[in-house]
């Protein structure tokens, strides 16, 4: 088969998405995987590349934009984009980026897209009202059926962690009210989907966490699992005999096999295949304790791959030379992994 054919977009030119985006393709191992195309600024990804290099006669670090594919997006007021300063006219443009390279995916140029951090607080200020990527992507995609979960691999022993979240960027004081046995069962329904067309597990084991401390201690922490996530939870269970799925797991402890499975301290038996977080934090935190370096957003739900670092936009260090490409390189690598899972097996 051809290589898969994945954007990747800038994201906030104000950030360091130009410098982790130019550090993983001067990586060979990334470049030989797939037809990799950079949505953005060709402009303004030179003078990264020019200011990232100004120091240092060893520019190997960083790929020449003159050897990379670039498709050069127009944007009104680049000249009031200054790194490390995220503004209107930032956010617009990291806006315009993500919008081509969505047209186009859809339009079947690619894949896949690989996205860069943005600043949602930057297209607030540009007039873009979305909680983030995600949503923008699922609106453009036509569906209603979408959720974040982020995949990372242990450089210790191998295993691949996957979380997805059932709330996602919304208040904690909202958490309770929003989450619905309707709510998980969608989530649910995404998550069995997904593992099996995306990393071929067909009968997999799901973790699912509680929402109070000790998962409600029967009642006496919170009435949430007594009154319907333990019935619902029964409820799946029969529905889905094929499913091992494990709960409601106390959030407190249901991360300590993946620990021990990430960093290789001990044996683990009966480690799940996917884990699923009630909401934002409880998924994150540990998930970024185990694999900040390398833990990889990807949308699920989407007639194609997304994925996208597991970090921001790190304005106070844009320009500076220091960030770390690991997580992009990762982000690109699960792409890979994941069209050619869909080519392989469905033909899309």
């Amino acid at each position: 088969m051809t290589n898969p054919r994945l954007a990747v977009t800038m994201g906030d030119p104000a950030g360091i998405g130009a410098e982790v985006i130019l550090k993983a393709l001067a990586d060979q191992v990334v470049t030989e995987s797939c037809d990799l195309v950079v949505v953005g600024s060709r402009d303004l990804l030179k003078q990264s590349y020019l200011n990232l290099t100004a120091n240092t006669e060893d520019r190997s670090t960083f790929a020449n934009p003159d050897d990379v594919n670039v498709i050069d997006v127009n944007v009104p007021n680049s000249g009031e984009i200054s790194t490390g300063v995220g503004n209107a006219a930032s956010g617009a443009a990291s806006f315009a980026y993500m919008n081509s390279a969505i047209n186009r995916t859809l339009a079947g140029e690619f894949n896949g897209i690989v996205t860069a951090p943005i600043a949602k607080s930057a297209w607030k200020v540009a007039g873009f009202e979305y909680p983030g990527q995600t949503e923008l992507l699922a609106e453009k995609a036509g569906v209603d059926r979408f959720g974040m979960l982020f995949v990372g691999r242990s450089p210790v022993t191998g295993w691949t962690l996957r979380a997805l979240l059932v709330t996602t960027h919304i208040p904690l004081c909202q958490v309770a009210d929003t989450l619905t046995p309707e709510l998980l069962s969608r989530k649910l329904d995404l998550l069995e989907e997904c593992l099996q067309r995306d990393f071929g597990i067909k009968n997999g084991r799901i973790a699912i966490a509680g929402l109070n401390p000790h998962s409600g201690e029967m009642g006496q922490l919170g009435r949430e699992e007594v009154d319907w996530l333990i019935p619902w939870l029964e409820e799946e269970r029969q529905k889905r005999p094929h499913l091992h799925l494990e709960g409601p797991i106390p959030p407190d402890t249901m991360w300590v096999k993946p620990g021990l499975a990430w960093y290789g301290n001990a044996e683990v038996k009966n480690v799940a295949d996917a884990y699923l977080a009630l909401y934002h934090d409880q998924g994150l935190i540990p998930v970024k304790l185990m694999a900040f370096d390398r833990a990889v957003n990807t949308t699920i739900g989407l007639p194609f791959v997304r994925t996208s670092p597991d970090h921001g936009t790190a304005f106070d260090i844009a320009g500076k030379g220091i960030a770390d490409a690991t997580s992009m390189k990762a982000a690109i690598g699960l792409g890979v992994e994941l069209v050619k899972q869909r080519l392989d097996n469905f033909g899309f």
